[in-house]
């Protein structure tokens, strides 16, 4: 089968003119490879020849040699490189033209640009070649194609430095925006009132690891938090929730019955009284009205939710995105071993949550480690399961603790549980303690932290 070759219907895009400014101004002063150097690479000029002299430039600089004509034409001799770039005649060549007074960052930008669509055709044209070739499994191909763009928008997304001047003036309210605390963006509150306190709330474009064994409450405290920023009534802003481990209606009975204080064995058996009745319909009714979406699709990898969220952020005020959990996606391509696949997905969660500038609360798995503890089974973050980047990736890891999992017949520790913030890049580490209602698989404040009299245990 022919493979039909697309880039020779057009030819690739470049501008050769900002290739030859930006060469020719390094040429003309030192200071512009310093301008240039961090943003440019070699492989982000069109020509083989602009490569070779860029590359040239390059070598002078780190050995702390000023940059001409001269000394570039040695540095290309001494490589054989001078007859392939067209000679001394090219290179003195390159500033014909040149603005008398230059702007070195608008040429790169241009020659960036160019470059930047050259790679999408690199890759989309690998693409085709393979499609066409029909001799892989399409979903390793599918797999590579989503690696390959992930690539692309991390290697994009590197913001230049900036200067405190800068930060402060476009900081949202200004300076004194910035001085004022009150002022100051907060993140989105959790509804835990002492976790909102050590964290500022999930801020956006960060990744909130919450991990824990089986059975301790991992998805219900997701849902809880879930259910507080979309009924929030002051501010409601949308959840997007992927489960790879429950349907959607199981995910909405949870949701009911925790907010409404129903017993969820009662509400499946179905002997409700009019008063249980009363509230799961109240409940249903904010649910309903409230920006909560729910997924439950089988096999979803990072495209999917990637371009699900896309959609869905353009229609909704997106607040939160909420993925249960880690261990049970499956990274497309191929992994030497699972350990490689978990950080894959690990990490294109985060540039995920920096991309669309919304938290992302992941949950995790931890190994058996905690139980094969003696004495403290509390978890550390050496527990989580099949890879330390979890670790390296999130902003926050918090683990969820419940000891009467571990001491049934102590009665003092029922409906206690621990929020443990294990990791917080900007902030303390330490330890929430909360109310757990296992009749409604429902997390609360503690009466001490709400200032009510009679504690939530039932």
């Amino acid at each position: 089968m022919a493979v039909r070759d697309i880039s020779l219907d057009h030819p690739l895009p470049d501008n050769l003119d900002a290739e030859r400014f930006v060469l020719g101004a390094i040429m003309s002063s030192d200071n512009a490879f310093l301008q240039v150097a961090g943003t440019l690479t070699a492989d982000d000029f069109s020509l083989e020849k602009h490569r070779r002299i860029f590359l040239r430039m390059t070598e002078l600089h780190e050995r702390g040699e000023k940059i001409d004509r001269v000394t570039l034409a040695n540095e290309l001799m001494k490589q054989g490189q001078l007859q392939s770039v067209d000679g001394l005649s090219y290179l003195v060549s390159l500033d014909d033209g040149l603005p008398q007074l230059h702007n070195v960052e608008s040429y790169v930008a241009i020659v960036k640009e160019k470059a930047l669509l050259r790679l999408i055709i690199t890759v989309s044209q690998d693409t085709i070649n393979r499609c066409m070739g029909c001799e892989e499994d399409p979903k390793q191909i599918l797999g590579a194609v989503e690696d390959a763009f992930i690539r692309i928008g991390d290697t994009q997304s590197r913001s230049a430095l900036a200067s405190p001047a800068q930060i402060v003036t476009e900081y949202e309210g200004g300076i004194n925006a910035f001085l004022d605390a009150s002022k100051r963006i907060k993140g989105i509150s959790t509804g835990f009132l002492k976790f909102d306190e050590m964290t500022g709330g999930l801020r956006e474009g960060e990744l909130f690891i919450l991990a824990a064994r089986p059975a301790m409450g991992k998805t219900a405290l997701a849902l809880n938090i879930a259910q507080h920023v979309a009924c929030n009534p002051k501010n409601p802003k949308a959840v997007a929730v992927f489960s790879l481990e429950m349907s959607k209606e199981s995910l909405l009975t949870r949701i009911i019955c925790a907010s409404a204080r129903v017993d969820q064995q009662r509400f499946r058996a179905g002997y409700l009284n009019q008063d249980e009745r009363r509230s799961l319909q109240d409940a249903l009714y904010r649910i309903v009205e409230s920006p909560l979406f729910l997924d439950d699709t089988a096999g979803t990898n990072l495209m999917d939710v990637h371009s699900k969220l896309r959609r869905l952020q353009a229609e909704q005020d997106l607040g939160l995105v909420i993925v249960d959990y880690l261990q049970l996606m499956q990274g497309r391509g191929r992994f030497e071993n699972r350990v490689q696949e978990i950080s894959s997905l690990s990490r294109g969660f985060k540039l995920m949550s920096k991309e669309l500038r919304v938290p992302f609360l992941v949950l995790s798995q931890l190994s058996r480690a905690p139980e094969t503890r003696t004495g403290d089974h509390r978890p550390m973050l050496s527990d989580l399961r099949e890879s330390g980047s979890i670790e390296q990736d999130a902003d926050m890891v918090a683990f969820i603790f419940r000891e009467e999992v571990y001491r049934p017949d102590k009665e003092s520790l029922k409906g206690l549980a621990e929020l443990i913030l294990a990791k917080q890049r900007n902030g303390p580490t330490g330890r929430v303690k909360l109310a757990f209602l296992n009749r409604y698989t429902k997390f609360e404040n503690l009466a001490s932290d709400t200032g009510e009299d009679d504690a939530p245990f039932e």
